[in-house]
């Protein structure tokens, strides 16, 4: 993602990933309060609960911050083995799943 714009349409990209690749759908998407993630229409659509953590709770982005830093190192750790040579980005899908 280069820029805050593609949001979106990657969100988009996910949702039916997980869909089609492990028969599941969302049901909560937990975000910070960050404007780019305002996709209330696409929510709605999907049936997806968006939850935003509460302001001047840096716990709450404690917590977020360790289980993206988690999904990054388990990406990592799966690349240098090169077990998913030719899909990144599906690969990290597949994690941010589990």
């Amino acid at each position: 993602m280069k820029t805050e714009g593609e949001t979106r349409n990657l969100l988009h990209n996910f949702i039916i990933l997980v869909k089609n690749q492990f028969n599941r759908n969302i049901k909560t998407f937990r975000t910070f309060n960050g404007k780019e993630f305002d996709c209330n229409e696409l929510y709605e659509k999907y049936g997806i609960l968006h939850q935003r953590t509460c302001v001047e709770t840096p716990q709450q982005n404690v917590v977020a911050k360790r289980k993206h830093q988690h999904i990054m190192n388990v990406t990592c750790i799966l690349l240098f083995n090169q077990v998913c040579q030719k899909s990144t980005g599906l690969m990290l899908l597949a994690m941010l799943f589990i």
